[in-house]
């Protein structure tokens, strides 16, 4: 198991997390109170960067669902990018979540304007 580690930087779009180490019963309360600690406004795009996460479980699905609500509840918008096609886009995909979110297959799509 790797640690979580969450990176947090700006981009023209909006704020941009980098999640990197397993998302799992034990991070996912790290991101959940990193994304609650935002200050997002109508327009701008939240960018989770999961190019560097390793693992995903329930609870990490349950934390990006969170994201998600916390954005649209500024009138933001949230996107994904870079999720880690071997298990965890798999299983979005499975569960409909790739229907519910936006998915970039990298940062730099996900940050474009």
């Amino acid at each position: 198991m790797t640690r979580l580690r969450i990176t947090a930087r700006e981009a023209v779009t909006g704020p941009v997390l980098e999640v990197s180490g397993d998302l799992d019963y034990a991070g996912a309360p790290e991101l959940r109170e990193r994304v609650a600690a935002l200050t997002l406004r109508p327009g701008l795009r939240l960018v989770l960067d999961l190019g560097g996460m390793e693992f995903c479980d329930s609870s990490g699905l349950t934390a990006l669902i969170a994201a998600r609500s916390h954005a649209h509840a500024a009138r933001a918008d949230l996107a994904l990018a870079a999720v880690p096609a071997n298990n965890t886009l798999r299983i979005m995909q499975i569960v409909g979540l790739d229907q519910v979110f936006t998915l970039h297959p990298d940062i730099r799509s996900a940050t474009s304007p």
